[in-house]
């Protein structure tokens, strides 16, 4: 790219502020120059994957620097899910999403800068800075913000519910909590599960748009660092070369990061960011298309939380190099990535310098092989990918489940629904007994229109630490869940009841039928207004012409204001990436 056409320089012609301001900052007059970089960070102190990044950034810095660019440090910081997890600052969590992208695009766009590195680590941040890039388009680098390194006994902050639980039933001292407690999060960066954090991390390298090998390096190995400096440097390459996101995110890139969310058994939330990143880049990406790649893609990785290591193993085991060099044949390999090469010549460039090697390495250190952590294509942990889709009378446009999560005996069930508006008050009846074995918990009024989406998790993890509920009890809900989920837990559930979904007219009693291995989530039958036991679609028809059960107030959030009431009136449904439009 010739300097004349960067971005930087045509600001300068038109501003006549821009090069006095600039020089306010500390620059030289040789600085303006040069071509700008902005290095967007969520650095902040409100949880350990962001608290890192200012760190991180300084490297990034000093690779523009030597590649012989200007950068300058913007931050929008993130909210940890784990931290508002059971408030209503959770009902802010996906919303945060699509603002953080809103205020990325004001801070670039207003720079005019010559292209971006972003840095992130988190269930919200990472997914916005990927939408951000696309919606930017310039040059651009998505660099992982890290995996927190092992816990305690391998514990992660998933399990503290669990552990608190125990306390609390006086099954754990106070001592041993506290001891529990310290240990769980020993370091920075993304928690130690496939949950949202580290996924999305996976997949930001998966679309071709982390340098390969960057994603959930461990926070306290060092390259960490020279990771980010080599993004700073390919950042100016990329300026040089006019290489932008729209060269690289497309239907192919985006297909590869589905297949991989596959064999990592990744976050069900991830289906709702790519979705939103497909749609920043002009592309609908159907539900029914992660459904048909998850069909055909062997699940490979043995990594928390359903399986038995933390992400810092996955890295060691060769992390994302090692499980496309397993799927090369489920791959599109000619995609062209931010290292200038395609996708298939990264990974090779990665076989080659021995990369795979010198990280499988560190897992001497724990005598275990990496075979244990990343399983080959020939001998996969289950023949097809973690998640389904799940449609029928309920679910007509659709519905997530994480079904490597779950016990084989739960894969096709039928059991009562027992509906509830809010989260707690379902707590309060597991807590009381109320929930019997067979169960099938509706929640309702929890989508993006109703209350934002915030996550089910803490009921997922009440019914996985009942020894009686646990894989004998579900939990459907047009909400969504955490990424760490366990059991048989049906979220996204489309449309939602705010928007007359089916979901919004169960009523308690009605018989509901899971069907995993055929994709069904039905009614079977239900009470109708004449006091007969009807047909599921009859009963769904009947009750949805009922004006008495049309849109109601949300219980769980009272009227919504603010941030809340600009996302609910803005939304896309979830199978659209529940994004502002």
């Amino acid at each position: 790219m010739e300097k004349e056409s960067l971005s930087s320089k045509e600001m300068r012609k038109i501003s006549a502020e821009s090069d006095a301001l600039h020089l306010g900052m500390g620059w030289s007059y040789d600085d303006l120059e040069k071509p700008h970089i902005v290095i967007e960070s969520t650095y902040g102190e409100s949880h350990p994957g962001s608290s890192h990044l200012l760190n991180v950034t300084s490297f990034i810095r000093d690779g523009i620097i030597e590649a012989g660019g200007k950068s300058a440090n913007y931050i929008i910081t993130d909210m940890c899910d784990g931290v508002a997890q059971g408030s209503k600052g959770m009902n802010l969590s996906l919303a945060s999403r699509d603002f953080m992208v809103n205020m990325i695009e004001i801070q670039v766009s207003a720079s005019l800068c010559d292209g971006v590195v972003f840095v992130s680590s988190c269930d919200k941040s990472v997914p916005a800075h990927l939408m951000a890039a696309a919606r930017l388009n310039k040059p651009a680098v998505i660099v992982p913000g890290g995996s927190m390194i092992s816990g305690a006994s391998f514990l992660a902050c998933d399990q503290m519910w669990d552990v608190r639980r125990k306390k609390e039933n006086k099954k754990i001292s106070i001592q041993e909590y506290k001891r529990y407690v310290m240990g769980a999060c020993p370091s920075a960066g993304a928690c130690q599960m496939m949950g949202t954090a580290s996924t999305m991390q996976v997949l930001a390298e998966s679309l071709g748009l982390a340098l390969t090998g960057s994603a959930l390096i461990p926070v306290s190995n060092v390259e960490l660092n020279r990771s980010a400096r080599e993004a700073g440097k390919q950042i100016l390459n990329l300026v040089e070369d006019n290489i932008i996101v729209s060269d690289i995110i497309n239907e192919r890139s985006i297909e590869n990061a589905i297949t991989i969310h596959a064999a990592v058994g990744g976050s069900t939330n991830a289906v709702v960011h790519l979705i939103a990143l497909a749609n920043e880049v002009g592309l609908e990406i159907d539900v029914d298309v992660f459904d048909k790649i998850h069909k055909r893609t062997p699940y490979l990785t043995n990594v928390l939380s359903t399986g038995a290591y933390p992400t810092e193993f996955f890295w060691y085991a060769g992390g994302v190099p090692a499980i496309m060099d397993q799927l090369r044949d489920f791959l599109n390999l000619d995609v062209l990535t931010v290292t200038g090469h395609t996708l298939g010549e990264n990974i090779d460039n990665w076989l080659n310098n021995g990369n795979r090697e010198k990280q499988n390495l560190y897992l001497k250190n724990y005598r275990t092989s990496p075979g244990e952590i990343i399983k080959s294509a020939s001998d996969p942990i289950a023949s097809d990918g973690g998640i389904a889709i799940l449609k029928g009378n309920i679910a007509p446009l659709g519905s997530i489940v994480k079904h490597s999560a779950i016990v084989p005996q739960m894969r096709h069930h039928i059991g009562k629904a027992k509906v509830f508006k809010n989260e707690d008050n379902a707590i309060t009846a597991l807590e009381k007994g109320e929930i019997k074995k067979g169960d099938i918990i509706v929640l309702i009024e929890q989508g993006p229109k109703a209350c934002g989406m915030p996550e089910m998790f803490r009921i997922s993890e009440v019914i996985a630490s009942n020894k009686e509920l646990a894989g004998t009890t579900a939990v459907i809900t047009d909400g969504r869940y955490s990424g760490c989920t366990r059991g048989p837990a049906i979220g996204y559930i489309s449309p939602e009841a705010y928007d007359n979904g089916p979901i919004g007219v169960i009523q308690d009693g009605d018989l509901i039928e899971i069907d995993i291995p055929n994709r069904k989530l039905n009614l079977l039958e239900g009470i109708s207004s004449t006091g007969g036991v009807e047909r599921g679609d009859k009963v769904l028809e009947e009750r949805l012409r009922d004006k008495k059960f049309k849109k109601k107030d949300i219980e769980a959030t009272g009227k919504l204001k603010g941030v809340l009431d600009i996302y609910k009136k803005h939304v896309q449904p979830p199978l659209k990436g529940a994004c502002i439009k």
